[in-house]
């Protein structure tokens, strides 16, 4: 028989306990997954407040101590995983509770993933390249609880850790199937003081994640259904979320949005991710804020090959004028979140386009873009983004 039906591979994510108070819970989930001394990863500005005092509560009432690690950068690297390795050793843990935003929720699992491999197996020789993976012993992989404090990365539903490599400032995708958190606890009460600019980057991620994902050329229904609800609960709830911080319905569909970005990028991403992946690693940019800031710039550069497919998006978003309304429904959800109008107004001064085009074209993204990226196209749109 002949047929043009595609072999795909497809993992869905794991048991997600969603809802409003559910970090009450953390103790006995931590338990189901056979963790009895866990280790809790946070991140620096994290460790000091109540949500993660609270937290630390509920495990010590539970029994399972308060050992904490929170020497976390924002785009943590193989320095912060060593320092948490050591720390994880010395406690005699047992497993990892990521705690907080995409920084903690990679680092936590880094930490899972290598405290226990073989000595000359180094974090690098996992990154997400063909079957690199199966190099890790797959047994020796502590078990992973996550509990997100932000609604961006959806780190909490995937398989992967994002690392930054401090020699040459690459940001690289680590990547094993056992990484997957065995819990996910979505409480939205944990989102609600986060700083406005960062509810505003983190919206703007769960947003490129879905749209990247739904244009991305790739055969996966799933993921294309995901990611085209999770754009409409970010267009309806991201502004009531930045306008009124403590609206706990917003929330909760923005904290699903996250982890629906996070499930429909299996898909693929694109020009937004391998574009943002450099700036971030060597501007020390915020991710998500970058991802606004390039993304008009990237449907213009991916309009031939996207416009029909946005064209039913914004359809489906209730949003009027096909691929120019979805493109202005964009600039006008970045006005209102006050993100900056391109890369030098987030303070990206003088950048070597000639490095930049080049890491960009390396980034693992850059696979998913529904039009070629090249030298050329892509060093052009690096100019666009100015």
């Amino acid at each position: 028989m002949t047929h043009n039906v595609p072999n795909r591979n497809w993992s869905y994510p794991t048991a997600i306990k969603f809802g409003v108070g559910r970090i009450s819970e953390l103790a006995e989930h931590a338990k189901s997954a056979g963790l009895t001394k866990p280790l809790l990863v946070t991140d620096k500005a994290l460790a000091s407040l109540p949500i993660t005092k609270n937290a630390l509560d509920v495990l010590e009432a539970g029994g399972l101590g308060r050992a904490v690690f929170s020497d976390v950068d924002p785009n943590p690297n193989e320095i912060n995983m060593a320092a948490g390795i050591e720390v994880y050793k010395a406690g005699g843990h047992d497993g990892v509770i990521c705690f907080g935003g995409g920084s903690a929720l990679d680092l936590g699992k880094m930490i899972a993933l290598m405290a226990h491999q073989k000595p000359k197996l180094t974090v690098w020789q996992l990154e997400d390249v063909d079957d690199w993976w199966t190099r890790a012993d797959a047994s020796k992989i502590a078990p992973i609880i996550a509990v997100p404090t932000t609604a961006g990365t959806g780190s909490e539903v995937g398989r992967a850790g994002v690392l930054t490599n401090s020699v040459t400032h690459k940001k690289k995708i680590i990547f094993h199937p056992a990484l997957m958190p065995k819990v996910t606890i979505c409480d939205p009460a944990l989102t609600v003081g986060m700083p406005k600019f960062i509810t505003a980057g983190t919206g703007m991620d769960a947003l490129a994640h879905c749209l990247e994902a739904y244009c991305s050329p790739f055969y996966h229904p799933m993921s294309q259904g995901i990611a085209v609800e999770g754009m409409r609960l970010v267009f309806e709830n991201l502004p009531k979320a930045y306008a009124d911080p403590n609206n706990l319905e917003a929330r909760a569909h923005m904290m699903s949005a996250a982890a629906m970005g996070a499930t429909a990028f299996q898909k693929g991403l694109g020009a937004i991710h391998s574009l943002s992946h450099p700036i971030g690693a060597v501007y020390g940019t915020h991710h998500g804020t970058t991802n606004a800031v390039v993304m008009p710039m990237v449907l213009d550069y991916n309009r031939r090959a996207i416009k029909d497919k946005l064209t039913a998006a914004a359809a489906y978003c209730g949003i009027k004028g096909g691929f120019k309304g979805f493109r202005q429904r964009i600039m006008d959800l970045r006005a209102e979140l006050n993100i900056p109008e391109n890369l030098t107004a987030l303070g990206v001064k003088d950048p070597d386009l000639d490095m930049l085009t080049k890491m960009a074209l390396e980034d693992p993204s850059c696979g998913g873009n529904p039009i070629k990226m090249t030298k050329k196209n892509t060093r052009a749109l690096f100019e666009a983004c100015l």
